[in-house]
């Protein structure tokens, strides 16, 4: 009689235990910037198998996800680019000192599969690449919104201006040059890479590249904010890195 109370008493014990680990379990809701796309859906699955909690993600550019979140969405955790952040932590958007960087990425260029490469070697390069160019592709985002500067700085932006492309936000500027709707086209590393139908080029040299960092914010109104923190513990652990760096970008 001893034995079998002993039993039962173990039995219970362990499915307490197993209820409590799925009362700790949660749906982490996150909005997150295409940038990270690549590294974050290979490293995600780990931290689901881990951890049990089960994360939701929504996709968007960077101009859809401002208007979303200043809108009123409510997401755990949001990660974009570390400027939207601090803009989104002053509306009371994220929690302040919640933001952790995650990763960072240079700007990039590619052309249609098996068109001709200009030399990008150097901004002068660059430069005289544009002019020379019947079609530029460029992002919404924030690697757009770098090369529009950019251009106005070399002084071409007007001479250019009947030649860009800008894709819509969320799609990718890949995709835009596969289709021929673009000559050449630019955006983060990470999101050229992974596309088919383009030849990418390389990064921009280093006299014009901008390394724009990504970032993961807390929502102030989240709902599990536990879970999202620590995913976001998760995403710049050691063994997150080498992923990270596979997708064509560097941790944090």
């Amino acid at each position: 009689m001893q034995a079998r109370t002993t039993i039962v008493a173990t039995f219970a014990g362990a499915s307490l235990l197993v209820l409590a680990g799925a009362a700790t379990a949660a749906d982490v809701k996150v909005m997150a910037s295409a940038a990270i796309k690549e590294a974050y859906l290979e490293l995600v699955p780990q931290f689901e198998k881990s951890t049990e909690h089960k994360v939701a993600t929504t996709w968007a550019g960077t101009v859809d996800m401002m208007q979303r979140l200043s809108g009123g969405e409510v997401f755990d955790l949001v990660i974009m680019a570390v400027p939207s952040i601090e803009e989104l932590t002053k509306q009371g958007k994220i929690v302040p000192g919640s933001r952790v960087d995650l990763a960072k990425s240079g700007v990039g260029a590619a052309v249609r599969a098996g068109a001709p490469k200009p030399d990008i070697s150097s901004g002068e390069a660059l430069k005289r690449a544009m002019l020379a160019a019947k079609s530029i592709g460029y992002s919404t985002g924030p690697s757009g919104v770098y090369l529009a500067g950019l251009f106005q700085r070399m002084g071409i932006a007007d001479e250019i201006k009947s030649k860009v492309k800008v894709s819509p936000p969320g799609m990718p500027v890949g995709e835009v040059i596969a289709r021929g709707e673009a000559e050449i086209g630019f955006q983060q590393v990470s999101e050229l890479l992974p596309v088919a139908g383009i030849d990418y080029i390389g990064p921009l040299s280093a006299d014009v590249q901008q390394i724009t960092v990504f970032a993961g914010g807390i929502h102030t109104g989240a709902t599990h904010a536990d879970a999202a923190k620590a995913l976001v513990k998760f995403l710049t652990s050691p063994q997150a890195a080498p992923v990270i760096k596979k997708k064509g970008m560097e941790p944090g």
